[in-house]
């Protein structure tokens, strides 16, 4: 690779990507693609994108090229579930989900690789969930060209992949309101709604819908019901301090196991997940029916793929589990509930 001019340049083929920022359009992206033979008409568009000198071929690079190092580096990292570009774009390569689930990321290695001082990996957080098309990660190196050692320590990090999608093993869902005062019809229930909308958001069927009285024979044989026939059983109501709330003693009597009633997670610090056989079992507390985004939606996603949530899971949730409430939520792409 080469340095010279661009009227040096006519006639040679340029080593890299030539990127265009246009502010009035709002557009950036690629203007010349490495491989390009340089035209003698080009030469006021270089000019005008700040382009006095270009890296041309010559046959003699001893290190490895942003391009090559992103080809190297992509089906190295990418595990399960996880596509990415053909070609990298300005020596960049893209990371997408190829279906709806949960992206994991092996966090340590992700810091080895940064470490490098001359990669970046940038990704989204741990534990997200993610459709079919998200991109989840992007690859390249800071410089035009890398020595071979960083790509052979890279190799060594990457020995077996870096992030993977978890597909999500829920496909049903079932719904139980508790609360003498809806059930009579004094206060009209508002979770429903609220409830389906983020069923729908990855695909899942609401197959039952009920409303119980604040008695705890009735809530019981209501979750062991539901737990027979669902993937996944949600509860409303009775979740605080009141002495009629009994829905977490109920999940209890009817066999739920849970490590931890509440969580340090703000706001929902009264829901409680446990498990009827492997069936997930959450109590969802009325927070829910004032903010888009509770302690719910942070464990929904790994509920979805079958994970058991821990009392060591949601301790660490502590730190960034207390909400920004900002006017506009903008929930998942925010901190909260990132850990």
């Amino acid at each position: 690779m080469k340095k010279v001019t661009v009227e040096e340049a006519v006639g040679h083929v340029l080593a890299y990507d030539i990127t265009e920022v246009n502010r009035e359009k709002g557009t950036k992206g690629r203007a010349y693609k490495r491989g390009h033979i340089i035209q003698e008409s080009e030469l006021e568009h270089l000019k005008s994108l700040g382009r006095r000198t270009v890296f041309i071929e010559d046959g003699n690079d001893s290190g490895v090229h942003e391009d090559d190092a992103a080809r190297i580096t992509a089906p190295l990292a990418a595990g399960e579930n996880i596509s990415y570009d053909k070609e990298p774009v300005e020596g960049k390569i893209s990371f997408f989900a190829e279906i709806d689930g949960l992206f994991k990321i092996d966090e340590e290695r992700l810091f080895e690789i940064n470490m490098l001082g001359t990669t970046s990996l940038p990704s989204i957080h741990n534990n997200m969930g993610v459709n079919k098309g998200k991109q989840v990660a992007a690859f390249r190196i800071i410089p035009l060209i890398c020595e071979k050692e960083v790509m052979d320590k890279m190799r060594v990090i990457l020995e077996k992949p870096l992030f993977s999608i978890k597909p999500f093993r829920t496909k049903t869902a079932s719904l139980l309101v508790t609360g003498s005062e809806v059930y009579e019809g004094k206060i009209k229930d508002g979770f429903k709604s609220i409830i389906e909308a983020k069923l729908k958001q990855y695909g899942i069927e609401l197959i039952e819908y009920r409303i119980v009285p604040d008695e705890m024979d009735i809530v019981v044989s209501a979750v062991s019901e539901m737990a027979e026939k669902s993937d996944l059983v949600i509860t409303t109501g009775g979740t605080s301090v009141d002495p009629d709330d009994i829905t977490a003693q109920a999940m209890a009597n009817a066999g739920v196991v849970y490590e931890m009633k509440g969580t340090p997670i703000q706001p929902g610090n009264n829901m409680t997940v446990g498990y009827l056989n492997d069936v997930p079992v959450c109590a969802i507390p009325a927070a829910a029916l004032h903010f888009t985004a509770t302690s719910f939606d942070i464990l929904f996603p790994r509920m979805l793929a079958g994970e058991k949530i821990t009392k060591e899971d949601l301790a660490k949730l502590a730190h960034g589990g207390l909400c920004h409430f900002c006017k506009k939520c903008v929930y998942p792409i925010c901190p909260f509930g990132r850990g």
